[in-house]
């Protein structure tokens, strides 16, 4: 039990520092009625799995554009928003429809609240999606490959060859970062690459981005503005942002 309460008090800081950028041990200490000590340790260990960086007497969102935190911190960050997000996506599908879906989180979410669509195809590099309940309805296919620890998915010669084989309706996507000079950004490159194969054999290209990737950087170059469909995110985009879309044909839905 105490572990699991472990669990839940981290992944209630990881959502904190997403949210205010910054955390402070006292206060922490205060909010979880638990020690400094502790509050220190999750620190930590969110430290080491790359989720923030620890300043004195607290720590700091950790915002370095090769950030590659883990599924399991990644699922439990802003988890209401993940959903809300793929409850726009699901409305855009249709019965009988080919999905290439990506391993992020909240393209994991957008599987779970598939129950009501008939006579998908489902193809996936996420070992997450392939042990989730309601894809026993569908028809489904792993891209097969090497498992990434980290994300939890499955990527290599492989996967690439089994992508590159088949021919969808749609691709859900997401990604890390959006700059409108730089495009869409992801933090790890090997993973990027099986991305943009899915693009790539996907007839229509369904981009999911929260708030929170808008005006920021990550490693590797994803896409292009060009081959994006529809970009579903949680908040109204900036003018700025609009006018980008509008020009290069992207629809954006946001309520």
């Amino acid at each position: 039990m105490k572990a699991l309460l472990a669990v839940e008090r981290r992944n209630q800081i990881v959502e904190m520092v997403h949210l205010n950028n910054k955390v402070l041990v006292a206060e922490l200490s205060k909010q979880f009625k638990v020690t400094e000590e502790t509050i220190r340790r999750d620190l930590e260990k969110l430290e080491r799995e790359g989720v923030v960086t620890r300043t004195y007497g607290g720590a700091m969102l950790n915002r370095h554009i090769n950030e590659d935190v883990p599924f399991t911190t990644r699922h439990a960050t802003n988890i209401d928003i993940k959903r809300d997000i793929a409850l726009k996506a699901i409305k855009l599908i249709n019965d009988g429809e080919t999905l290439m879906v990506d391993p992020s989180t909240t393209a994991m979410e957008f599987i779970k609240m598939l129950g009501n669509k008939k006579e998908l195809t489902i193809i996936t590099s996420s070992v997450n999606i392939l042990l989730e309940p309601v894809i026993s309805h569908y028809n489904v296919i792993s891209t097969g490959g090497s498992l990434r620890p980290q994300s939890l998915s499955l990527i290599g010669p492989t996967a690439q060859e089994t992508v590159q084989k088949y021919n969808a309706d749609t691709a859900i996507i997401s990604c890390k970062a959006l700059a409108i000079g730089s495009g869409i950004m992801d933090s790890n490159e090997i993973e990027c690459e099986l991305k943009k194969l899915m693009i790539k054999q996907a007839e229509r290209i369904i981009l999911l981005a929260d708030h929170t990737k808008f005006d920021r950087k990550a490693f590797v170059k994803l896409a292009d503005w060009n081959v994006i469909d529809y970009l579903i995110t949680n908040t109204k985009p900036s003018e700025v942002w609009l006018n980008l879309f509008a020009e290069h044909h992207i629809e954006v839905i946001y309520e």
